[in-house]
């Protein structure tokens, strides 16, 4: 039974991720969480009963912590999730971002070449013979912003806006140098915008739901006609278990949801379903630097690996709302 290192696996999309492999699949899971305000081990209560799930707190910027679960656990895959992640945190203090998101991503290449003795005589193996793998999971804020028409695909240039995003593709990046320099079997997926349950109440569609239950009003970013591809958060672990037993090293993975959407359009379909007057919207001054629209083209991953998102968003928000309106 393989050994995977979940890293962030306390977050929004980590929990989420450990909860559906050990239910889907048999492997002994590793959670290596330093537990910042993103991270909740409430969010994994459900795991608790699994012998093959282990939970260590420490930060991957610790490069004795990840050395020691690698050497303790034999670790043969990696998944990152573990990253800072809200813009308007990275716009307010970037060094916390450059530190985890790229720093900490470089200290988990590192002790994943020396421990699975990759070297740059393996790069003719691209099927690498030892079959690990290390998954980065970053996002399509990467590329930058698009006008009314296009897609970001695999290969559109990483054009990041914001200190957040210029630190996960910095991170790519040195995911991509190890691939290219050693031969360090990677994958990187690049997402849409998810949703769904456990996400931090920073995010928006969580904002909205809470804000509506408590009747506080819901901060909109300018005129609210910001476009944004939505994920529903079990399509993206799903895809991202496609990716980890049949992605080709080396390669990257856009996922979408297919569910292009005005944010305003998000907060009035919430604000509907739960019954609230739309007086509750209140539009504030935009963010500096705020992408305007983002889509995902999920080609790539729809038809060389046969992987689809199965929830459309009318029923992703549903299941949403559903379960933070039954949250404590």
């Amino acid at each position: 039974m393989k050994n995977i290192l979940v890293t962030g696996g306390a977050g929004f999309i980590g929990s989420n991720f450990i909860m559906y492999m050990l239910k889907h699949y048999n492997y002994n899971i590793v959670n290596l969480d330093s537990l910042t305000y993103a991270g909740n081990l409430d969010n994994l209560n459900e795991v608790n009963e699994y012998t093959n799930y282990t939970f260590i707190k420490g930060d991957i910027t610790d490069k004795a912590v990840v050395e020691q679960i690698f050497e303790q656990y034999n670790i043969d895959i990696v998944i990152n999730f573990a990253a800072e992640s809200h813009v308007d945190r990275s716009i307010e203090d970037p060094s916390i971002f450059l530190k985890t998101n790229v720093l900490g991503t470089q200290v988990l290449l590192e002790v994943a070449k020396k421990y699975w003795k990759v070297n740059t005589e393996d790069k003719c193996c691209r099927d690498f013979k030892l079959n690990k793998k290390f998954i980065q999971i970053s996002t399509d804020e990467v590329y930058g912003t698009l006008g009314a028409e296009g897609m970001f695909t695999e290969l559109t240039p990483l054009a990041p806006n914001s200190p957040y995003s210029a630190s996960k593709a910095s991170a790519d990046l040195m995911v991509r140098a190890y691939y290219e320099t050693y031969g360090m079997p990677i994958n990187i997926t690049r997402c849409s915008n998810n949703y769904g349950p456990r996400q931090h109440s920073e995010k928006l569609i969580p904002l909205i739901i809470t804000s509506c239950k408590n009747n506080q009003e819901i901060p909109i970013y300018g005129d609210g006609m910001q476009v944004r591809d939505w994920l529903y958060v079990e399509d993206h672990c799903s895809a991202i278990a496609k990716v980890m037993h049949d992605g080709k090293i080396g390669e990257v993975y856009n996922v979408g949801g297919n569910n292009e959407r005005y944010n305003i359009e998000i907060v009035k379909e919430i604000l509907k379903l739960l019954g609230k007057e739309e007086t509750l919207i209140k539009y504030v001054q935009d963010r500096p630097g705020h992408d305007r629209r983002y889509a995902i083209d999920n080609t790539k991953i729809t038809t060389k690996l046969g992987w689809k998102p199965q929830y459309n968003l009318k029923e992703g928000i549903q299941q949403t709302v559903k379960w933070y309106m039954h949250k404590a």
